[in-house]
């Protein structure tokens, strides 16, 4: 007995923009460029050409699950016009994934759209449930053998970016500082609109009607788990904010086959919204606070509202130090093996990311497991890599108990 159930899926997750290189049809290849706090991606670090060494490596360490996106700007760079090339390529990488033993968990929109999709109107414009709708049809004529489809990426935190549209189409609402990183003091990441989002259930939902007629994969979406908590004088505020920056994508997953949970950190929540993670030498490279504990309370809390089975789609911390990589993601195992001990219906942990990568304007936060030199993109396992793999080898047999 290991406390994890059989079979369980050992992996890690990557995103199309953030590690191929040039997806220069793209959306958010134009807000590098004209938003001057946004570094660029640039080549990111070239797994377009070089996926099935990053493949292989996870296969090699023991994982038996590899998590990557479809990039939709690659797929249909212009309205209608779909790439043949492209969805041979994205086929073959499915093909390689199953070739060397890892069940792709494949994502079909992670942030990025096509810039012309945005010139349309975007999420919010006349065309883009048929346009999405359309898309995923497309593409699902090459999900053979998939097992496991990802509508959306984290869509709450879509929802935000949004707000970025104004780089392409000057009229739409302000541009917000950064996604990722918490400079200086911190941010507070503005909330989402309720329209925005659900626009995004909507999307999803048509995709999800799509692809059960086209496949027989488990379909669902991912929505980043946030931990919010509040101090008691501030409780009443809660609710709200839970609403429109998480449970709204919760209560839109139900009736999918599982929800993706994607957890990092916690969040606390006063009167004015988000509050920064006050500073601290245990905060991560992003500015989020160090809270291993996270993953079990965000799989405690999409179990309860979706009441469907989870993927941990996402977990990992942005460090330069790979120890302590190892004791996060110990701890927050440890917490998805209390939460399957308390009958929580979990399938898998895939964590983030398989590679350091463009963390959507930054270069400075490593997630990854694998080290890339961007010189000459030559792949450095970590320890971390080893270490998971081990993990996986054993299915949490060798996870050791709390101390």
């Amino acid at each position: 007995m290991t406390g994890f159930p059989t079979p369980f899926l050992w992996g890690a997750a990557t995103a199309p923009h953030q590690i191929e290189g040039n997806n220069v049809n793209s959306d958010w290849w134009v807000y590098e460029q004209r938003m001057p706090h946004l570094g660029l991606s640039g080549d990111a670090v070239d797994s377009y050409h070089r996926y099935e060494e990053d493949m292989r490596l996870l296969a090699d360490a023991g994982l038996t699950a590899y998590r990557f996106g479809i990039e939709w700007a690659r797929v249909e760079p212009l309205p209608g016009e779909f790439s043949r090339a492209e969805l041979a390529h994205y086929r073959r990488m499915i093909d390689t994934a199953i070739g060397l033993g890892l069940t792709p968990v494949v994502t079909l929109h992670h942030f990025t759209s096509p810039r012309w999709f945005v010139e349309e109107g975007g999420w919010l414009g006349e065309t883009a449930l048929d346009r999405f709708a359309a898309y995923v049809a497309r593409v699902a004529e090459i999900l053979d053998g998939v097992e496991w489809i990802c509508t959306i990426n984290e869509p709450n935190m879509l929802a935000l970016m949004v707000l970025m549209a104004r780089a392409i189409n000057p009229d739409a609402v302000p541009a917000f500082d950064t996604p990722t990183v918490q400079p200086g003091e911190g941010i507070v990441i503005p909330r989402p609109t309720l329209e925005v989002g659900q626009r995004l259930v909507d999307a999803h939902h048509a995709a999800r009607e799509v692809l059960r007629t086209k496949t027989t994969a488990k379909i669902g979406w991912t929505v980043a788990n946030l931990a919010l908590w509040a101090k008691p004088e501030n409780a009443q505020y809660l609710e709200s904010e839970r609403y429109a920056r998480e449970d709204l994508y919760l209560e839109g997953a139900r009736g999918d086959d599982f929800i993706g949970v994607q957890s990092y950190s916690t969040q606390e929540i006063d009167a004015t919204g988000m509050v920064p993670a006050p500073p601290s030498p245990d905060n991560t490279l992003t500015g989020a606070a160090y809270r291993p504990d996270a993953l079990g309370i965000a799989i405690r809390h999409a179990a309860e509202v979706t009441g469907i089975p989870v993927l941990v789609t996402e977990n990992g911390i942005a460090t330069a130090d790979d120890e302590q990589r190892i004791a996060y993601t110990t701890g927050a195992l440890q917490g998805l093996r209390d939460a399957v001990a308390d009958g929580i219906d979990v399938r898998g942990y895939l964590h983030w990311s398989a590679l350091d990568n463009f963390e959507w304007g930054h270069w400075e936060p490593t997630f990854g497991l694998i080290a890339v030199d961007r010189e000459d993109f030559t792949r450095h396992p970590k320890p971390s890599l080893a270490w998971l793999g081990g993990i996986a080898r054993s299915n949490g047999a060798d996870l050791p108990e709390r101390s």
